[in-house]
């Protein structure tokens, strides 16, 4: 028999739809300084105590832990966190194009999020198209992160997905690989364009007109 077709998408959020990124802020906090700022990134507040929060870890604990250990930078660590609004920089519009073109074409949508319990909710009332999405998982609010497979099963179970009917979008070539594992057709976003040739493929999308040019 042949296999069913790809019929449900799910999205990943920052770095996919939601451009978040912290040196929007940091550059701020470190004028002329990248080389700086890329250290303090790298070394202090970096991705593993970011995942950390992303895991459902408090904040306030995670700001404790890293200030007991890098007094001299408690400010700019007080800061990742009362400031962390200034991190984001915007929706990426193509992407958000392609979720308004599936929706359209009445496609299910689900979005699969590594993102702090305590920040999802100052980003949501800023992303109007968040509300498109027939569900979305929070990783911060479950306590389990990408790539462990729990938290992709969670949201299949929680929504009734076949594996074998979705897609899945992230800009994390490994989270992507981990829901390809599970049967789901995991897609690296490298950018708008590569994505929607992708769905194109799929044929969650029409294949776009080409342009002539006169």
């Amino acid at each position: 028999m042949p296999a069913p077709a790809r019929s449900t998408v799910i999205f990943d959020l920052g770095g996919v739809l939601i451009d978040w990124n912290p040196r929007h802020l940091f550059r701020k906090l470190f004028p002329g300084d990248d080389a700086g700022m890329e250290h303090f990134l790298a070394h202090v507040c970096n991705s593993h105590w970011n995942e950390q929060q992303d895991a459902g870890r408090a904040f306030a604990d995670a700001v404790t832990a890293a200030v007991r250990e890098h007094p001299d930078k408690e400010a700019l660590i007080r800061a990742y966190h009362e400031r962390w609004i200034e991190m984001l920089g915007g929706p990426i519009d193509g992407s958000v194009a392609i979720v308004a073109a599936l929706r359209d074409r009445k496609v299910p949508l689900y979005a699969l999020t590594n993102w702090s319990h305590e920040t999802f909710p100052l980003a949501e009332p800023m992303f109007p198209f968040l509300a498109w999405f027939d569900g979305i998982v929070v990783s911060g609010r479950e306590r389990l992160i990408k790539p462990d497979p729990r938290i992709y099963r969670l949201l299949l179970e929680r929504y009734g997905i076949a594996p074998a009917t979705a897609v899945y979008i992230d800009d994390n070539a490994r989270n992507a690989a981990a829901a390809t594992e599970l049967g789901l057709y995991g897609i690296h976003f490298t950018g708008p364009a590569a994505l929607r040739r992708e769905l194109e493929t799929l044929e969650l999308l029409p294949v776009a007109e080409p342009i002539h040019q006169k």
